[in-house]
């Protein structure tokens, strides 16, 4: 009598459509809300391929009927191809948002390799299967050590590009290198009697208003015509301009440099190096700050890594010169040192991480420390309230008023946040203390406040009268005109009423840009994000965008120079010169 065999029951067919599902819905919370939801909700999206791998986990582990060995042996490919991918990425991506965006890109991508491996594998037998799904990790996670990220724009979606593509400073260097830019030093002649035209950073009164400038705002018919465009080096500086010389800040490989350009034509007269170099993964290598016109035939100028220059404005020799960060022990933030200097009389203040610190202008001897507050993007502000001078900053935890000639504190107004911006003074600056101040973060959260600051027989009064969600300016400064300011709410522009911070209008797509105020014409001249120059009516009665052109190309954080009928811009990778079409009668 024969038995007969019993056979093993098949193996149930894996169980696909969980993982299907949760890598679509993770998919398009990632790449749709941004899109089409507000500025806020980019951590959500975020997190959401996290989760979303996370999710995935669990299906593979406890719903998808793969046998057990199966289970456990993708896991723990998994596992070793984000490790070792991880140990072998570009520094950019390695260090990027502390560390955490590999993660945050790295195992969403893992994980939809996992479903992606078990789809193509369903009807394998479970070894070959396994090699499938191992093979699509590896790919995945291959694919990271391939690339770099070249920064992240305003709203935080970063750019990425092969490990081994040239950069625009590998080609400026290179170009330099062959002698299109030579390093000769040339003196010229740099008047004194005269004030300059644009002194530094946002203007002679460091708040972006250009006077006595009328330009045609059909630009369809009347375009700014293009005098010159030439590669420059790396770095987040703007311009200060006297006479036919222009000064920014840049990075050459290796070295620093605080350059002088002809306002005329873009050619080179000399530049200043000194043998440093900063770079973090968010915005690149290269000075923040912008270089700061005395009025006396010298340039002062702070580097990142916190030296501080004084040089001669018309040849670029070193009259004198500091390094900030060694000498008031400070530490350097995530993003450099950005605060470009201030003279005032015969002092030279800079901003050192939430610190003010003043300097004998003709010497470089240090005549007074501030006190210590959080890390600030911001930059030493001159204001005269009820006929006491002072210079403001605005630090990461409060806007802080003190006495230029001594450092002594006058005032100061708690609001921790992130502070980046120019406090805005309403009216001439000279007699009252009618503020307005930013204050925001890279989700799009906080917003504006306007305090009255005044000064009587009891000491200093501040004031707060409104706080207003209606403008949230990150990094990109804002402007005051006829009772509203006018600014970005993240990527869009806003207007609001000084009167109680009610937003009067919101509009226009320019990315995190910059912009300057034409008040004589209640005009805005835009500089977008990707490099686009625009006008945009500054009146409270609705958005109105007159005009929109091209520029420059690239990431474009920079503020815009107006200097007559002359506009400057540049980013990390070039500048330009364009002549604005002069107003007709």
């Amino acid at each position: 009598m024969t038995k007969e065999r019993t056979e093993a029951p098949a193996p149930k067919p894996l169980r696909l459509w969980p993982g299907i599902a949760v890598a679509i819905l993770a998919g398009l919370i990632r790449y749709l809300l941004p899109i089409v939801g507000p500025e806020s909700a980019l951590p959500t999206a975020l997190f959401s391929g996290m989760i979303g791998a996370l999710l995935v986990v669990v299906w593979w582990l406890f719903l998808s009927r793969a046998p057990w060995v199966e289970r456990l042996g993708v896991l723990a490919a998994l596992v070793a191809v984000f490790f070792v991918s991880r140990a072998l990425l570009h520094e950019s991506i390695a260090t990027a948002a502390m560390g955490m965006l590999y993660p945050m890109y790295a195992l969403p991508t893992l994980a939809l390799a996992l479903v992606l491996g078990a789809v193509i594998g369903r009807s394998f037998p479970t070894p070959r299967r396994l090699a499938v799904m191992a093979a699509a990790l590896v790919i995945a996670g291959g694919a990271w050590t391939l690339t770099r990220t070249t920064g992240v724009s305003g709203g935080f979606d970063w750019d990425f590009a092969w490990r081994w593509s040239e950069t625009a400073e590998d080609r400026l260097l290179a170009e330099a290198g062959a002698g299109g830019d030579p390093r000769g030093r040339s003196a010229v002649n740099v008047a004194t009697e005269t004030a300059p035209e644009w002194p530094g950073f946002r203007g002679p009164g460091r708040n972006g208003i250009v006077h006595a400038t009328r330009i045609e705002t059909d630009w369809a018919s009347s375009p700014p015509a293009e005098l010159w465009r030439r590669p420059v080096g790396p770095g987040w500086s703007s311009f200060a301009v006297h006479g036919d010389l222009l000064y920014t800040q840049e990075q050459r490989g290796e070295e620093e440099a605080v350059s002088c350009y002809r306002l005329s034509t873009g050619e080179p007269v000399w530049r200043h190096t000194d043998p440093v170099r900063f770079w973090e993964a968010m915005a690149g290598a290269g000075p923040r700050s912008t270089p700061t016109l005395g009025g006396d035939g010298r340039v002062y100028a702070l580097g990142a890594t916190g030296i501080l220059n004084a040089l001669d404005a018309g040849d670029g020799s070193v009259v004198w010169s500091r390094d900030l960060a060694d000498e008031l022990d400070a530490t350097l933030p995530g993003w450099g040192f950005a605060g470009s200097p201030l003279v005032i009389q015969d002092t030279v203040i800079a901003a050192v991480a939430g610190q003010l610190a003043a300097y004998d202008r003709m010497t470089g001897e240090l005549r007074w420390t501030g006190p210590v507050g959080r890390d600030s993007y911001g930059s030493p502000h001159a204001l005269t309230i009820d006929g006491i001078p002072q210079v403001l900053l605005l630090s990461g935890n409060a806007l802080i008023s003190l006495a230029p000639a001594d450092g002594e504190v006058l005032w100061q107004h708690e609001w921790p946040g992130f502070h980046s911006l120019q406090p805005a003074v309403n009216g001439d600056g000279e007699g009252g203390g009618d503020l307005v101040i930013g204050n925001a973060d890279s989700s799009g959260g906080v917003g504006a406040r306007r305090l009255a600051v005044s000064h009587g027989e009891a000491g200093w009064k501040i004031e707060e009268r409104w706080t207003s969600r209606g403008l949230k300016p990150y990094f990109n400064d804002f402007v005051l005109h006829e009772g509203h300011a006018y600014g970005f709410d993240g990527r869009i522009l806003s207007a609001i009423d000084l009167e109680n911070g009610e937003r009067r209008w919101k509009g226009g797509r320019w990315g995190h840009g910059q912009l300057v105020l034409l008040p004589d014409q209640d005009l805005l001249l835009v500089l977008s994000e990707k490099g686009e120059i625009g006008l945009v009516a500054a009146r409270p009665d609705g958005f109105d965008e007159l005009a929109r052109l091209p520029a420059i190309e690239g990431k474009t954080w920079n503020h815009p120079v107006v200097v007559d009928d002359l506009l400057l811009v540049r980013n990390a990778e070039e500048m330009a010169a364009f002549r604005l079409p002069r107003a007709s009668g």
